[in-house]
């Protein structure tokens, strides 16, 4: 077991986490996640704080304070396991597609494009932008054609996602913002886990919103996806982060939907939003205005951009963060061409890194709000997250890969470094808007 972690002390520190304690977090294994950047070192110190975390809330649900959490080891093998989960995952033996064929690296005229096209109204935007039909060979040569900025401003002004391939790192961002709200609660009592009894509203999408809120699923939160039916979420990415909660779905801008949502709203603990800047404004439900109305929540947000800047409304995934924040060139190969890290680390770990600010914010009585981004863990990677030599050698996922039947019949998948949540999901949208118990 290997203390005194580096990242581990960082990551506590700006989850605003007592320092006495990020030093009993150890991690024990072998490892799988080795890569150009540090990506071991953040991955296991973002499960290694979520662990901690929990570990405190526990303490202080039992008449303790923050100082008697208990110690946490964590397997490095069941981080390695956990931060590739989509790629582990089989639905009925089935392998997903991970990235459609009109997304990844492309050649513009004078450097790469990264483009993302997983959802058809992106494909469709994407082809719209270009004037082309829905083809790798059309797409190709449109792009060959145009500059890097001048085929990323034009797809995203269809409402497509392309980003340039940026040579250098993008400019310093903090991996976590506390916005401090009315506090002055109290911790939730007793409970069987550390998040048992704790109530969840889930506004999130794709992996880091998602993979957060299974994660408080596991630890014993009453976790609630709410999506917009005009919206459908891909069965495959709801397979694989659809654990541990269960899913509804609401309209918004309907008023039947949005009394609805103010029911959910008026007895939950927390909300955890992944939209982009300004999307759920529009709606009341901006950090600002939910703790105005609900003092006593946790209001967690996460973006991929960051919370300010010119390119904070844009839209964006982990692969389109590491293009566009240089880590893609970071990763390039020999023959010049971008490159990736060896998990979607971004996302995964902004995922745990939200989990424990939810955690420790529960933990000081609710009342808080946090700002997460993907480019904010971006920077936290490329400049402070510091290597900590080579892993143990013998990584091998089978000892974390588990099967389940859902409401997609059979799942292999990989189990959370925290534990097996015992049953898979429910299909996307299947489950009715109210808490369990009602």
């Amino acid at each position: 077991m290997v203390n005194g972690d580096g990242a581990v002390a960082q990551a506590w520190e700006a989850l605003g986490g007592d320092g006495e304690l990020a030093g009993r977090v150890g991690f024990a294994g072998p490892s799988g996640l080795e890569g150009p950047l540090p990506v071991r070192e953040l991955a296991r110190a973002c499960v290694g704080v979520c662990g901690l975390a929990a570990a405190e809330l526990a303490a202080v649900r039992a008449g303790g304070t923050a100082l008697d959490a208990a110690a946490v080891t964590v397997d490095e093998g069941a981080v390695a396991t956990a931060f590739v989960s989509e790629r582990h995952l089989r639905v009925e033996g089935r392998a997903p597609v991970s990235f459609a064929p009109l997304s990844g690296f492309w050649r513009a005229a004078d450097g790469w494009v990264r483009t993302h096209a997983n959802y058809p109204h992106h494909q469709a935007a994407l082809v719209r932008a270009l004037g082309v039909p829905a083809t790798a060979e059309a797409v190709r040569e449109a792009l060959a054609g145009r500059s890097a900025a001048e085929a990323q401003e034009a797809v995203y002004a269809e409402g497509g996602l392309a980003v340039a391939v940026a040579p250098e790192y993008g400019e310093p961002l903090p991996l976590v913002e506390w916005v401090r709200g009315p506090g002055g609660g109290r911790p939730p009592g007793p409970g069987a886990l550390p998040a048992s009894g704790v109530r969840v509203l889930d506004l999130t999408r794709v992996i880091a919103g998602p993979v957060a809120t299974r994660t408080l699923g596991l630890l014993g939160a009453d976790v609630l996806r709410i999506d917009s039916p005009a919206l459908r979420e891909a069965d495959d990415a709801h397979a694989d982060t659809g654990f541990g909660k269960r899913s509804a779905l609401l309209d918004l801008g309907d008023p039947a939907g949005r009394a609805a949502l103010d029911r959910l709203l008026a007895t939950a603990d927390v909300v955890v939003t992944g939209y982009r800047p300004g999307a759920l404004e529009r709606f009341g439900l901006g950090a600002e205005e939910l703790l105005e109305r609900f003092p006593r929540l946790v209001v967690a947000q996460l973006c991929a951009w960051g919370w300010t800047g010119p390119w904070a409304g844009r839209r964006g995934f982990d692969s389109l963060v590491q293009a566009g924040y240089g880590i893609a060139a970071r990763c390039a190969g020999e023959d010049g061409r971008p490159g990736v890290l060896p998990a979607q680390a971004l996302d995964h770990g902004t995922g745990y890194l939200l989990a424990a600010g939810v955690l420790r914010a529960l933990a000081e009585g609710g009342g808080r709000a946090l700002r997460f981004s993907l480019a904010g863990t971006a920077s936290w990677l490329v400049r402070e997250v510091p290597a900590a030599g080579a892993a143990a050698a013998g990584y091998a996922p089978e000892p974390w890969l588990r099967e389940a039947e859902s409401g997609y019949g059979v799942l292999r998948y990989a189990a959370s470094p925290f534990g097996d949540w015992g049953r898979g999901p429910s299909r996307w949208g299947a489950d009715g808007a109210v808490w369990l118990g009602r």
